[in-house]
């Protein structure tokens, strides 16, 4: 599958402060939205949100604010523990978080010997804040930045599919004979593993990284809905048909989802591979992503290529796509997970790409 660049406009300095820095959380971002002058970011090392606020001419986004999440919604593991997010969409009141739901292996080491490094490689772990789906409540102002609260003024409250002694996708997932196995096998190795996100009308999707089922991608369909009996928990409803979740096979060529974006009634689907390799990473369309009315087949007529992104080997890993708001032609933010040194102009900012989105 052939496919030329997409055309870089700039880059624009993503300037970080405080925690975000000394964790290192700013150097492995996963997930972007932008509303207006705001940039909502989350990395995969930490169980926060980062909020940064553009310059007029989006050529610097800073002021940066940090919300752990622990603070916003009932975790089910330690509030230090990362929850690995991997994807953010905006929908109505909200700011939707999405947790990896991947296990992870440990890895091997530059001075490791073959000793060592088998016995690394043999230890696996489960962190049960990588488990969750977070629903954030946003309190807007007439003047000033969004804020994300436990409760806005009007009483709507964060909620949190996941949340402890309660049944989370992995739970509702254990049984399915396409997935299920998967859940056992760490991300990175072509296990179960979230990293994309986005919210069309009352369904929120989901996009694997992997598992790629013999060449197909996978992109899960939800229904969450508030808990009558709790109002810091979601359930995971059912559709008009009874089925909890939908499953999606999209044909990306054999890559998994990095990240999904709306687009109108369509979906942006960044893509890249399921497993431990940096490239290639494409962009593509799928067309009509909300009529769907069930489980579905998405073949290669409904998921025009829209363009590649560059990678570097073992550094710049697109991550992260957000539409940009403004007129004229349609752009994309893009952001990446361990930046090259060409991406750091500080020791405290990264550079993220803007590009032109002409398909």
């Amino acid at each position: 599958m052939d496919a030329g660049l997409l055309r870089l406009e700039r880059q624009v300095e993503l300037r970080f402060a405080g925690d975000t820095v000394r964790s290192g959380n700013h150097v492995n971002l996963s997930a972007v939205r932008v509303e207006g002058s705001t940039l909502w970011l989350a990395g995969d090392e930490t169980a926060t949100i980062e909020r940064l606020e553009f310059d007029h001419g989006l050529a610097v986004a800073d002021k940066s604010v940090t919300f752990p999440l622990a603070e916003l919604v009932r975790l089910p593991g330690p509030p230090e523990q990362e929850a690995d997010v991997e994807g953010l969409a905006r929908s109505g009141g909200f700011l939707w978080a999405i947790g990896s739901h991947s296990l992870k292996r440990r890895r091997v080491r530059p001075h490791d010997d073959v000793t060592k490094a088998l016995k690394r490689l043999s230890k696996v772990r489960r962190e049960e804040n990588r488990y969750v789906l977070a629903r954030l409540a946003v309190e807007t102002y007439t003047e000033g930045s969004p804020e994300l609260r436990l409760r806005t003024a009007a009483g709507v409250s964060s909620a949190l599919v996941g949340a402890p002694g309660s049944v989370g996708l992995a739970d509702l997932l254990a049984d399915d004979p396409r997935l299920g196995p998967f859940l056992a096998v760490p991300g990175k190795d072509n296990g179960f593993d979230v990293e994309g996100l986005a919210v069309l009308g009352d369904s929120v999707y989901v996009g694997l990284r992997g598992p790629v089922l013999r060449g197909w991608a996978v992109v899960l369909e939800l229904l969450p809905q508030p808990d009558p009996t709790d109002d810091g928990r979601l359930v995971l409803g059912a559709f008009s048909g009874g089925e909890r979740y939908r499953t999606h096979l999209l044909d990306l060529g054999g890559l998994g989802v990095r990240d999904l974006c709306p687009h109108g009634d369509d979906l942006l689907v960044l893509a890249g591979p399921s497993m431990a390799l940096s490239g290639p990473v494409r962009l593509h369309r799928w067309r009509d992503a909300a009529a769907s009315g069930g489980s579905e087949l998405v073949r290669r007529d409904r998921l025009p290529l829209l363009g590649a992104l560059p990678h570097g080997q073992g550094e710049d890993h697109a991550e992260g796509i957000s539409l940009l708001p403004g007129p004229g032609p349609a752009r994309l933010l893009v952001v990446h997970d361990s930046p090259g040194p060409d991406r750091r102009p500080t020791p405290s900012s990264v550079l993220a790409d803007i590009v032109a989105l002409d398909g």
